[in-house]
């Protein structure tokens, strides 16, 4: 069980599963693995209503970012940033980069990479377009919790995979986010996955359609496709859903948990992960519960031996 005091930074994915990302207060990194029995027991010290300031990045590259934490320890004014780290966050800059072209020399290189355009859906059949680094084909799929998603375009670079998600959303309608207690709703009542496969498979070819300029009534075309699909060009691809996320999403007879994981004192045994939702088990209990873990982002915790409240009547969640 890993002890100490930590500001959380959010649930990470790779290719080894999720974890969750830390930073002391001399300003060093760890992540703790959210694997499947890990035990995770922690008492947040921030007040409910406060959340902290994460600091800004400065981009350097494609594959290279500095995390610089806040020097102020304020805070969080506007999302996890105060005021002063969102005017030196070299990331404000990529949601309007392909119509400004304004952005620090690092941040033009680290969107001149590919990037892929993707249609995901949740557990309630909600779908939304995004876009990823190639980088973080996977990662950023996994991290926003998508119960099924499929690439639709890759484009050159970040520019012009962000002028094609403004089309997606302009001419079928398609949502650029979903907010986490959506999808933590979704996840309590979740349609079958094959239902939400295809009601994801319908969409992303709605949106290929419109991309190959058959989108009817004011149609697009995509930006090099036809002859010299050099710029982007349309793609079927499925995401590959993490493995052991079914007891998370799939899960019909999920139980919330009745307690807020962003403040009090937890102890929560993990039994799987799916984006930032947990089922997780608690003492002297046999029930398991759906856990948003993402609630934690920004505040202050401190890991040791610490226990959830048992519901005094638990037949009632039922």
């Amino acid at each position: 069980m890993k002890a100490g005091r930590f500001l959380v930074r959010g649930v990470t994915w790779d290719e080894c599963g999720a974890g969750l990302a830390l930073s002391t207060a001399e300003g060093a990194h760890q992540r703790l693995s959210l694997q499947p029995g890990a035990d995770v027991r922690f008492i947040v010290l921030t007040l409910p209503s406060i959340r902290h300031c994460l600091g800004y990045s400065r981009v350097h590259g494609p594959q290279e970012r500095e995390l610089v934490e806040c020097p102020d320890r304020a805070h969080a004014e506007r999302g996890f940033f105060c005021g002063p780290c969102f005017a030196r966050d070299d990331f404000r800059h990529l949601h309007d980069i392909h119509r400004s072209g304004i952005a620090p020399a690092g941040m033009r290189a680290y969107v001149d990479q590919q990037h892929w355009l993707y249609v995901a859906t949740f557990a309630d059949g909600t779908c939304k377009v995004g876009t990823a680094s190639h980088r973080s084909k996977f990662s950023r799929l996994a991290e926003q919790g998508a119960v099924a998603a499929r690439y639709v375009a890759w484009a050159q670079d970040g520019r012009i995979v962000r002028h094609l998600e403004d089309a997606v959303t302009d001419h079928l309608g398609l949502v650029q986010a979903v907010r986490s207690v959506s999808k933590f709703a979704a996840l309590a009542n979740p349609l079958p996955a094959d239902e939400v496969d295809s009601i994801n498979a319908a969409e992303a070819a709605r949106v290929r359609q419109m991309l190959d300029g058959g989108g009817g009534p004011g149609e697009y075309s995509i930006p090099g496709a036809g002859e010299s699909p050099t710029a982007a060009h349309t793609v079927d691809e499925q995401w590959p859903r993490p493995a052991g996320t079914a007891a998370v999403c799939e899960n019909r007879t999920a139980v919330a948990y009745p307690h807020d994981p962003a403040a009090g004192a937890h102890g929560l045994k993990l039994q799987a992960v799916h984006g930032s939702f947990a089922r997780a088990g608690i003492d002297h209990s046999d029930v398991a519960f759906l856990v948003d873990l993402g609630r934690l982002k920004g505040k202050w915790i401190e890991f040791g031996r610490h226990q959830s409240e048992v519901p005094p009547v638990q037949e009632s969640l039922f």
